[in-house]
């Protein structure tokens, strides 16, 4: 039988519409999205999985990464407030959360990101001192990513984190910054050491203070005693008791016996007349004073080797 023109035909045409149907169907990989355009005009986005689109008047556009992505910042030149310099790099993570507004409203969108991010870092550390972008790198990332963000907004981006790594003073720059530190933590030293010394003569000063009011409380108590007993004394002359007057002088004399007696150079004691009478007119006041004259010896027995002083009259002198 032989073959017609029909023949030949048909299967071309079933070829036909097969790479037809097949430059028709999309797959979109999980993660990105893709751009149609018609006649080069953006019509729609396809989402991951299978699309269509029609053959020959639609057309793949642009393919946007959807995932977060990072991008190195290279290391540049940064002249700070108080005119030093110094080597900074970073690092910059951002997401695009708008495809068409990333393939149609910027060119070069990574090369756009980088560029405002590094004219961000020369702006902002350029306001800062020394010291305080050293000391507050945290406070650096929020506000560079606040202002990167938002100059990103409109290409349908999200910038996620701005981190800054390094910061690199020069050389010399580090050198007098550690003589500084050094200077610093020595004045620091000094301050502490001194207000210890304060603190501890502070406390010296409230002990003496202390010391002395419960010696004057002390005196203050033995004056109101002594007052109080010669008020009694005086109370039980008034009503005509004698003795009162005589345990009163006996206790005195005792006393300045006591003091004579104790001194270690003193052997032989002057009395006068009156003492010795009225020592010998009293009961128990020689037992009184033989106690206060045994010297440096134990309770109750005089010091051996020496002699107890012995108390003369002027009429036996």
């Amino acid at each position: 039988m032989p073959f017609t023109g029909l023949d030949f035909i048909i299967p071309i045409l079933a070829i036909l519409v097969l790479l037809v149907l097949f430059t028709g169907i999309k797959t979109v990989a999980q993660g990105y999205n893709y751009t149609v355009e018609r006649f080069g005009r953006y019509t729609k986005t396809l989402t991951p999985g299978l699309n269509l689109i029609i053959p020959f008047i639609d057309r793949i556009g642009a393919k946007m990464n959807m995932m977060e992505q990072v991008l190195p910042v290279p290391t540049q030149e940064v002249i700070t407030r108080d005119n030093a310099i110094v080597a900074v790099d970073g690092v910059a993570f951002f997401q695009v959360l708008n495809a068409p507004q990333a393939a149609y409203q910027v060119s070069d969108l990574q090369n756009a990101i980088l560029n405002l991010t590094m004219t961000n870092i020369r702006s902002v550390m350029g306001s800062m001192d020394l010291d305080e972008l050293l000391s507050n790198r945290d406070a650096i990332n929020e506000r560079l990513l606040r202002i990167v963000d938002e100059a990103a907004h409109p290409w349908g981006i999200k910038m996620t984190r701005v981190e800054i790594k390094d910061i690199n003073p020069p050389a010399n720059l580090v050198e007098s910054m550690a003589r500084q530190m050094m200077a610093e933590r020595n004045k620091r030293a000094q301050i502490l050491e001194a207000e210890g010394l304060k603190q501890a003569q502070v406390l010296e000063a409230e002990g003496r203070r202390e010391a002395a009011f419960r010696d004057a409380e002390a005196r203050e108590r033995a004056a109101e005693a002594e007052a109080r007993a010669t008020q009694v004394v005086s109370e039980a002359i008034a009503k005509g008791d004698v003795q009162a007057i005589n345990y009163f002088v006996a206790q005195k004399y005792t006393d300045a016996l006591a003091k004579i007696g104790s001194s270690s150079n003193n052997k032989v004691v002057l009395m006068p007349l009156e003492a010795s009478s009225l020592i010998g007119s009293l009961g128990g006041i020689g037992a009184i004073a033989q106690e206060v004259f045994k010297g440096d010896g134990q309770a109750g027995s005089p010091r051996q080797g020496s002699r107890p002083p012995s108390i003369r009259t002027p009429d036996q002198n």
